[in-house]
């Protein structure tokens, strides 16, 4: 099958990393499910995109075993085949740990860990029907690093990491490519609009390339891991985050002393 005929299913792509993404595989010619749970906001961008042949709007929770089930579902009803699923869909709760409550805990692991165990149960043996696919779970630098506030959702993204290999190691024997794509501080909607300008400024001091990650930086990461090029790419965790992971303490002293001995 050619590019141009290849299908994509990008859950969480009403906005933000998700949109970006499934605008990224509409550019190479693919044909693109978009699922949210916002299926207002998923319906608006989906007409926007003023593409009615190639596109598809879902909404659904992937939390939901019926749900992930019914939106795989559509997708072959409405396409035929599943080449790449971009397990994009996540949710948050920034609280103290002592804050967190149960069932917070529970909803965010159950979108962010069960969402992608849900849909590549569903997904992978239909890419296998058609000699396989990729998969690209979207975890977080959160997953790497504790921080403060992030005790499900960091714990989340972590679980994701090793769920990605766990997928790989298993999915191979049917043509499946698994990885994921760990993103730092991105600008998107959301964090112009929690990230005060003292945060701004901590993520700055911090990140090697001193600024936040766009969209579609995203969104060429992820296309990557789901295209030919990346063919011998799977169980891999692919930080794009601008070296923050990278990077020690005292970052901004260093940059200030860079003529010194120690720099």
């Amino acid at each position: 099958m050619s590019e141009q005929q290849k299908v994509a299913l990008v859950t969480g792509a009403a906005r933000g990393i998700g949109l970006a993404t499934a605008k990224r595989f509409l550019e190479e010619g693919w044909q693109v499910a978009l699922l949210d749970i916002d299926g207002a906001a998923q319906e608006a961008a989906v007409a926007a995109f003023g593409r009615p042949e190639a596109t598809l709007a879902i909404t659904a929770d992937v939390a939901e075993p019926e749900a992930a089930a019914r939106a795989v579902g559509e997708v072959m009803a409405r396409f035929g085949r599943l080449d790449a699923l971009v397990n994009n869909a996540g949710t948050a709760v920034f609280k103290p740990l002592l804050e967190t409550s149960h069932e917070e805990w529970q909803r965010v692991l159950a979108v962010n860990l069960g969402g992608p165990f849900l849909m590549t149960n569903r997904a992978a043996p239909e890419m296998a029907k058609t000699g396989g696919g990729a998969i690209v779970n979207i975890t977080s630098i959160s997953g790497f690093r504790a921080s403060t506030l992030r005790v499900a959702y960091g714990t989340s993204k972590a679980g994701l990491k090793h769920l990605t290999k766990q997928q790989a190691v298993e999915l191979a024997g049917l043509g499946i490519r698994v990885n994921a794509v760990a993103p730092g501080p991105v600008d998107t909607a959301m964090a112009k609009a929690v990230h005060s300008a003292a945060i701004r400024k901590d993520y700055h001091d911090t990140i090697p390339l001193e600024r936040y990650g766009l969209e579609v930086e995203l969104a060429d990461a992820i296309f990557y891991l789901c295209s030919p090029r990346s063919s011998y790419v799977t169980g891999q965790i692919l930080g794009v985050d601008g070296g923050f992971d990278a990077a020690g303490i005292g970052l901004p002293t260093l940059r200030r002393d860079r003529g010194g001995a120690d720099a």
